[in-house]
């Protein structure tokens, strides 16, 4: 099973309109709601890729009743949602059809009392007595202390279960000292930690901090992996069109995949940017085009070096 965290659940919302204008009232062509959240939308890739997955972090109040109940309608997805008083966030996606383009309205979370945050915590160390791989994934919600992943990674690491963290601040700063197996930024998040612009150097910057492995999102250019096996780029056959919303969440999917099936880190690249580029054709985040997926994953291209023994 491949357990998969998170804190910041969210019931996400899109609204599709004809041509974006400000200060313009807008009749929506399609509304679509799912699950969202970074962890919720791996594991919905990953439940697609035939994985066993569970979900766990926090759910409550009505919007956290839908996500709940659209959870359970997904074939290999367990639910190990921790109950919390307040409403589950929302967010808002509008999409102009015109142009393609997206604006986003992200809610902040409900507040996390501590006796929610000590249940998270039980439940979250019987779930590592089964896991295969773990993601901790996207922001924390208010109540939350700020150094909870890093908290979490001793924890999985304790436990023997390797360990995937993809957030960003102060989070991530403390995340990378507790050691995980692999860390995966996009350019700003990465610049942020280490103070470098050039990611090959950002990437060997955070390694040196503690994580295992880095493996930055660099958007349309792919990926660049730094790991103690070699040094990776993974670029895609091509920009594509479409909605890029969760195609990072497609990467960690991959690489997920990638660690329970013992895969190089060449392949696990492949497949990661194979899968980000097959999302941007999917309708929404959490899902992939598997046409495409298949088609593209024989045509991305990897370079690199392994480093030597």
């Amino acid at each position: 099973m491949i357990l998969t965290v998170t804190l910041n659940t969210a019931l996400d919302i899109t609204y599709r309109v004809g041509s974006l204008r400000p200060h313009a009232t807008h009749r929506v062509s399609e509304v679509t709601e799912r699950p969202g959240g970074k962890g919720l939308n791996v594991a919905g890739v990953l439940a697609a890729l035939g994985h066993d997955v569970t979900v766990t972090g926090f759910a409550g109040g009505g919007t956290g009743r839908i996500v709940r109940d659209r959870l359970a309608a997904t074939p290999g997805l367990t639910d190990a949602l921790v109950p919390t008083g307040g409403a589950t966030r929302r967010t808002i996606a509008v999409v102009d059809e015109r142009t393609g383009d997206t604006t986003r309205l992200d809610e902040p979370g409900p507040a996390i009392a501590p006796p929610e945050w000590s249940a998270f915590q039980e439940i979250y160390e019987d779930l590592l007595g089964t896991a295969s791989a773990l993601a901790l994934c996207g922001s924390l919600p208010p109540g939350v202390p700020v150094g909870a992943y890093a908290g979490l990674i001793r924890t999985a690491r304790a436990a023997a279960v390797p360990v995937l963290l993809d957030t960003s601040g102060e989070p991530l700063r403390r995340g990378v000292a507790a050691r995980p197996d692999i860390v995966k930024p996009n350019g700003d998040a990465l610049a942020e930690l280490t103070g470098a612009h050039e990611p090959l150097r950002a990437t060997r910057a955070a390694r040196r901090r503690g994580a295992h492995a880095v493996v930055a999102s660099l958007g349309a250019q792919g990926l660049l992996a730094a790991t103690p096996e070699g040094t990776w780029r993974a670029t895609p056959p091509g920009r594509g069109h479409g909605d890029p919303a969760g195609a990072d969440d497609s990467v960690t999917a991959a690489l997920l995949a990638g660690v329970v099936e013992h895969r190089p880190w060449p392949e696990r690249l492949a497949h990661a940017v194979a899968l980000a580029a097959a999302t941007v054709h999917a309708p929404a985040a959490g899902e992939f085009d598997r046409g495409a997926y298949e088609e593209l994953l024989r045509r991305v291209a990897v370079t690199g070096e392994v480093s030597a023994a």
